[in-house]
């Protein structure tokens, strides 16, 4: 089963950005974390990571065209995107948004997320552990 793993903006300075929030983690380390997760649960795993929202968009569209589950970590644009909410109600395989930090104790205006009300599932504040998490997930709904 195809999955795609999409980034929104900033997650590629990972590593860099913000250590005491988003880790040591750098962004080659994720990518590898997904891809070795995916190959040991049997998935087909791309990841990508843009800070151009109208290349998530294409991306989701792809997605949706598809019928591919996706694993979203929408940055930023969660918490004010109706273009990227838009693009992934449109999804016709499950959707599980991830963040890094817990949303719900950092700032006031990161507290909520658009894209949430869409998603099938949200994992927040596990670190780069949710994505694991997210993909063992989509493995066992998918079967």
């Amino acid at each position: 089963m195809r999955v795609y793993v999409l980034n929104g903006p900033n997650l590629g300075r990972l590593g860099t950005r913000e250590p005491e929030v988003y880790g040591a983690t750098t962004y080659a380390d994720l990518v590898a974390l997904c891809e070795a997760t995916g190959r040991d649960l049997g998935l087909d795993v791309t990841v990508r990571q843009t800070d151009a929202e109208h290349e998530l968009l294409g991306w989701l569209h792809a997605a949706a065209a598809e019928g591919a589950a996706v694993v979203l970590n929408p940055a930023a644009w969660s918490h004010y995107s109706y273009a990227v909410r838009d693009a992934c109600s449109m999804l016709r395989g499950p959707l599980v948004e991830v963040h890094i930090s817990n949303i719900h104790a950092r700032e006031e205006f990161r507290h909520h997320s658009v894209v949430s009300a869409v998603a099938t599932g949200v994992i927040c504040g596990l670190g780069v552990d949710g994505y694991r998490l997210a993909l063992h997930h989509l493995a066992s709904r998918l079967g």
